[in-house]
């Protein structure tokens, strides 16, 4: 019987056909149980009592996918493109653990590498669709580059000085031993973590603390407010849509209401 190489190239790398999707659910799901049988034969109190089911369901992972490589090679118009293409190189590392595993005990937990093939799936979902919204942000998150870094270069100024004031007040006797190490607990102070490891312990120092703290909830806002900001203009650059008067973003590329291209001019401009 003779393999349609074209039709079978179609199915495994494609999902614009029932059977490619349906392959692409299925590769999915295998992809997970193999995630899920490596995540639990690492648990001290599992391993023991179902290591030897471990190893069967391990083994029927990797010649699956072994064999599903070596159809991609197969069906592949140019087999070497593939191999060495990103893709390629996830789908050996997915199955080289096991292998390398009766040589080097211990790397068969790099089997989570296959999570990252997981990516090979998502086209099923559509994701593609939501292109213009990461668009969107993306030039959002751009335009506020500057004010962000000028935001974070104050903020290190800040700390720096706070950071000193800290080592003169409480000084190397109540863990403030040095500026860098004064510096990193106005860092997490500032940021509200506070691990708890360096505290002040004299009034002053006390008083500098909590003036720290509640600055560093008013300071955590301002990035937000900076994006918050640029993303609220860049959405109003998209202008009008001259078919239903949907307002549209200046990343759109076709109207999300008619589906009309979007033509309209840029209202700043």
């Amino acid at each position: 019987m003779k393999i349609d190489k074209e039709r079978l190239y179609r199915i495994i790398f494609y999902s614009d056909t029932k059977r490619g999707r349906n392959f692409d659910i299925l590769l999915m799901w295998c992809i997970l149980s193999s995630i899920l049988i490596a995540v639990l034969d690492s648990l001290p109190d599992i391993h023991p009592v179902l290591d030897v089911a471990f190893d069967i369901f391990e083994w029927f992972f990797t010649i699956l996918f072994t064999v599903e490589y070596a159809i991609r090679v197969y069906v592949s118009k140019r087999p070497y493109r593939y191999i060495f293409s990103f893709w390629g190189v996830v789908d050996i590392l997915a199955i080289l653990p096991t292998y390398l595993s009766l040589v080097f005990y211990g790397y068969q937990y790099l089997l989570v590498v296959r999570v990252l093939r997981l990516l090979r799936v998502f086209r099923i979902l559509r994701l593609m669709r939501f292109y213009s919204e990461a668009l969107f942000l993306m030039r959002a998150l751009r335009s506020s580059f500057y004010k962000i870094g000028i935001f974070l270069s104050t903020m290190i100024a800040f700390v720096v000085i706070l950071g000193s004031i800290m080592y003169v007040v409480e000084g190397g006797t109540n863990g403030f031993t040095s500026i860098p190490q004064s510096i990193y607990w106005a860092i997490i102070t500032i940021t509200t973590v506070g691990y708890g490891d360096v505290v002040p312990v004299t009034v002053v120092g006390k008083i500098i603390s909590s003036l720290i703290m509640l600055m560093g909830y008013a300071i955590i806002a301002v990035p937000t407010g900076i994006l918050t900001y640029e993303m609220s203009r860049t959405s109003e650059r998209g202008g009008i849509c001259e078919n239903c008067e949907n307002k549209l973003r200046d990343t759109d590329r076709f109207c999300s209401r008619c589906g009309v291209p979007a033509k309209s001019e840029d209202k700043n401009s």
